[in-house]
């Protein structure tokens, strides 16, 4: 039996040490990858990039990605998989979901937000996004357009364009600052500011999806939470977790009281 430091070492440790593109492909195991992929989307068909842009609308706002992806199960288990499904349903309907998926923060300005985004999807797209990605083959322009929807912005539209990196030829967001951040800190690029070309290399060295990569950079920022010291390298303390790590940001519960009025969906 071997004994000392090497013997507590996790396999995620381990595989660090062997070198980046190892370390890289053991951080994708370890906290996983693409989100579209933890709900069983498949965005190369284009229902499922439809229903990614209804879950990208919940990622968007200041809340944990674990909180986001039950909220989307629980809306898609009750037949709200897209926001077209949104538009369709009583607006009290849809906080009631939210509410069950632990989207309680924001569950009265999201509902609205669904609702509006159900609408403008019709009037503008014919109730489709995943056309736009064979249309709109400028970035910038495909961008421009996706910041322009009903409650949407720049976070809301990286969400949605990273995992659809290498399928839609406008989809070029930059490298996440997240991920770059985690890159640098778990020493797994020598470069000082890695950028999308960095990644892209660790990543087929890995043997990884670029996306799968990226993703699992950032849960790993994720982990840190803010101010708390962490060594970095092989000693970070993300080696050593069993499961995808708690995300910071979970909202607590509390008492709110109903509006008034409940706001009217626009059409």
């Amino acid at each position: 039996m071997p004994s000392g430091p090497e013997a507590a070492a996790s396999p995620g440790r381990t595989a660090r040490r062997s070198g980046s593109g190892s370390g890289l492909a053991a951080l994708v195991g370890l906290l996983g990858g693409r989100y579209s992929r933890e709900l069983d989307l498949d965005l190369d068909r284009d229902p499922d990039v439809e229903r990614w842009f209804c879950a990208a609308t919940l990622f968007g706002t200041r809340i944990g990605a674990e909180v986001a992806m039950r909220t989307y199960r629980t809306l898609r288990a009750a037949g709200v998989a897209t926001v077209t499904d949104a538009a369709a349903r009583p607006w009290d309907d849809l906080v009631a979901l939210l509410d069950a998926g632990g989207y309680a923060r924001y569950d009265f300005r999201t509902a609205t937000r669904l609702q509006r985004l159900g609408a403008a999807v019709a009037e503008r797209f014919g109730g489709r996004v995943a056309p736009l990605g064979r249309t709109i083959t400028d970035p910038e322009v495909l961008e421009a357009c996706l910041d322009s929807l009903p409650g949407w912005g720049p976070t809301t539209v990286r969400v949605f364009l990273r995992e659809l990196r290498g399928r839609w030829p406008g989809a070029r967001p930059p490298l996440d600052p997240r991920a770059a951040w985690a890159l640098a800190h778990l020493r797994l690029s020598r470069s000082a500011q890695p950028d999308l070309r960095t990644l892209a290399r660790l990543a087929a060295t890995a043997g990884v999806d670029v996306r799968d990569a990226e993703a699992a950079l950032i849960r790993a920022a994720l982990a840190h939470r803010r101010g708390r010291a962490c060594a970095g390298g092989s000693a970070c303390a993300v080696w050593d977790r069993p499961e995808p790590p708690p995300l910071p940001g979970r909202p607590t519960p509390r008492a709110r009281r109903r509006p008034p009025h409940r706001p009217a969906a626009r059409r």
